[in-house]
């Protein structure tokens, strides 16, 4: 069968997300290409043909889905249209993340043919404590890429739309975890929540750094910042997902949690990307 239109629809506040739904979309081969970014406010109301293939990237926070990649989604519906599922995370585990994606995909009418777990570089990564820094790289990028030329072949090879098979995302193969990496996060974890220790609500700014050029009122995805008030972020409103951070030209901006240390001495051995279809 013969697929003539794809539709990234990506929630990326750090851009990771859509490199690779970009690159998937590069592999695929597909002229007619249509992008719901839906990273910054919006009301997506649409429903997409059956011959249509959707591929979703959204990234992973604490193990879940972002929540607002999901409220942002709500109102996208299809007509058992194909969709190839990814979430992109910071190199500590994704955990049930692809699942989630996939029952709510489901909900809205699509049927996942395929799906693959992504690294990103991670929200609280920073140069005293890389985490996954610089991914998706040249590497990442690739596979991805392949990762689409695979997906054509398989719709290409499919007779009709009854025949372009769904996939079982619980079947995908984990990526590997040293054991005692992992132990020595869990114990450091508990032994912080024991003593009280707290994390920022919202990231710190430096006044004496800031210019207000405004860069972090354009990369927030809530709305959390306000032109000419950028010393300030609303905490109701921030997800704590650092793209002001990171494209603060100034360097004026930190989030200084702790977890930044422990995730980036526990889990420095990359993982693999994976990926179903």
């Amino acid at each position: 069968m013969t697929i003539n239109e794809v539709h990234l629809i990506t929630f990326s506040p750090t851009h990771t997300s859509r490199q690779i739904g970009e690159a998937i979309m590069r592999g695929l081969d597909i002229k007619e290409v249509v992008i719901e970014d839906l990273t910054k406010p919006c009301d997506v109301r649409k429903e997409l043909p059956a011959d249509a293939l959707a591929i979703i990237t959204v990234p992973v926070y604490g193990g879940h889905v972002a929540p607002l990649a999901l409220q942002r989604m709500k109102e996208i519906r299809a007509n058992h249209s194909p969709a190839v599922i990814v979430v992109v995370y910071g190199n500590r585990a994704y955990e049930h993340a692809l699942q989630e994606l996939d029952a709510f995909t489901g909900s809205l009418g699509f049927q996942v043919i395929a799906g693959g777990t992504f690294i990103g570089e991670h929200s609280y990564s920073n140069n005293a404590y890389p985490i996954a820094e610089g991914r998706p790289d040249e590497d990442d990028l690739a596979y991805a890429e392949l990762f689409g030329k695979k997906i054509r072949t398989k719709i290409e090879n499919a007779a009709d739309r009854e025949h372009l098979y769904g996939v079982d995302v619980k079947r995908i193969q984990r990526p590997r975890q040293p054991f005692f990496p992992l132990l020595r996060f869990l114990h450091r974890v508990v032994k912080f929540r024991k003593s009280g220790g707290s994390i920022p609500r919202t990231p710190q700014v430096d006044a004496g750094l800031c210019n207000h050029c405004g860069a972090c009122v354009k990369q927030c995805p809530t709305g959390a910042i306000a032109k000419d008030n950028e010393c300030n972020t609303d905490v109701d409103k921030c997800i704590r997902c650092c793209a002001c951070v990171k494209a603060c030209p100034q360097k004026a901006r930190t989030f200084d949690t702790p977890f930044a240390a422990m995730l980036s001495e526990c889990f420095r051995r990359p993982k693999e990307n994976r990926i179903i279809l």
